[in-house]
């Protein structure tokens, strides 16, 4: 049965092959459009998504502020610092507490040989740059024997090591630091993130905190960063750690105004917000092109039903019923939707082909190797939200025509002139 009707309708649009290609033309590219929107929003939201996680998916800021409670005999008013002794009572008072480092910072003068440049020089501890995302591209990050040794090494950003060494092999290379000699052991790649604090990353050096000691005074760290043991504990572990701080500093743990913490998470419902936003409208606004191409579709079936009243009157007195009638203008409805829909998803890969890389933080970041811009990637995820669009679309195109054919009155039909 099924067979019979789809012959039926591939043998009725062969009857007026410009007319059901033209057809087509509008189903063809409004599938396109459905695919190459749902590819540009995916890779935005990936890019986005992949800038905001630079940062660090669970690292946590800590800024010293000022008290603005009294308690426990103390004025409000009272500075916070950040010392040993805090990070020490952290990994003991605060169970969701992963990972905990002071980090002081300088801005420097850095230089090898006649290069020089002044940037954030920071002190940290070995466990940063897991939090932070410090990935080296050559080389290595700082060790526990760095710290523990006191060693002068330094792992310089990507834009420092243009600045300074200027393509040049960088590893085992010596710099000096307000005149100290460092030597360099590692560098990164540069860091697309949306997001930075004291100075963009790929701008600066990182050395070991006991050796940012024989620079200048690192007795108060300039910030604390810890990061949660899962990010879903980031609020609950944020309070540990100012109940922790406060209780030796003795100021009141519900001061949030003593210390400014910057965690992620907080932030996370509203990128999601974002970038799940625009792939909703980038996906409504590629299935509204397809709509108009399905009224298209509906207005020719509905003029096919027309001038074929006589052949509908003819096959309802022959013992044709009203769901064969409905069956076979479904049919013809939906080949011309599929067909469209098949044409319009190589039409789309060979767009994307086409089109390739399109900027989004590139030309921002000077970065020519394309990780932070959209790539038009047709996937298979991709093609079956477009299939399900272009089946309600062409379900819905063909639903009023085979209605109307459906109804039709066999002897009025044969009486149609």
């Amino acid at each position: 049965m099924l067979t019979e009707v789809l012959k039926q309708a591939y043998s009725s649009l062969r009857r007026q092959p410009t007319r059901s290609f033209l057809t087509m033309l509008g189903i063809v590219w409004g599938i396109a459009a459905v695919a190459l929107l749902i590819a540009y929003g995916n890779s935005l939201r990936s890019v986005v998504v992949a800038s905001f996680d630079a940062f660090g998916k669970g690292a946590v800021i800590c800024w010293p502020a000022q008290t603005s409670e009294q308690a426990g005999g103390e004025r409000a008013g009272k500075k916070v610092q950040f010392e040993k002794a805090d990070v020490e009572d952290i990994q003991e008072e605060a169970p969701l507490v992963k990972t905990v480092c002071m980090e002081s910072v300088r801005w420097l003068p850095i230089s090898y040989g006649d290069r020089m440049a002044s940037t954030a020089i920071r002190g940290v501890c070995p466990e940063y740059g897991e939090m932070r995302n410090e990935l080296p591209s050559q080389g290595r990050w700082l060790s526990l024997e760095d710290e523990l040794e006191r060693r002068r090494v330094v792992f310089i950003g990507y834009r420092l090591r243009e600045k300074l060494l200027a393509g040049r092999p960088s590893i085992g290379e010596t710099v000096r630091i307000s005149g100290v000699r460092f030597t360099v052991i590692g560098t990164m790649e540069i860091k697309i993130q949306d997001s930075n604090y004291f100075n963009s990353d790929d701008e600066c050096a990182w050395i070991p905190y006991s050796a940012a000691s024989d620079l200048w005074d690192t007795r108060y760290a300039s910030v604390l960063v810890f990061e949660p043991k899962a990010p879903q504990f980031e609020k609950q572990s944020m309070a540990q750690v100012r109940a922790a701080i406060a209780k030796r500093q003795r100021f009141s743990p519900t001061d949030e105004r003593a210390i400014q913490m910057f965690g992620r998470e907080q932030f996370r419902p509203i990128i999601d917000g974002i970038t799940i936003g625009f792939q909703a409208l980038f996906t409504f606004v590629g299935a509204l092109t397809l709509g108009i191409g399905g009224i298209g579709l509906m207005n020719i079936m509905l003029v096919a039903v027309d001038e074929r009243i006589r052949e509908i009157g003819l096959r309802r007195a022959l013992g044709a019923r009203r769901r064969h009638i409905q069956a076979q203008f479904m049919a013809e409805a939906l080949v011309l939707a599929f067909v469209g829909g098949a044409l319009g998803i190589l039409l789309a890969y060979g767009l994307a082909a086409a089109i390739g890389t399109m900027p989004l933080y590139g030309p921002l970041y000077e970065d020519t190797s394309g990780k932070g811009d959209i790539h038009l990637v047709i996937s298979l995820s991709t093609i079956w939200i477009s299939t399900v669009i272009l089946l309600i679309v062409g379900l819905l195109s063909g639903m009023v025509p085979a209605l109307r054919a459906a109804r039709l009155h066999p002897v009025e039909a044969l009486r149609y002139e």
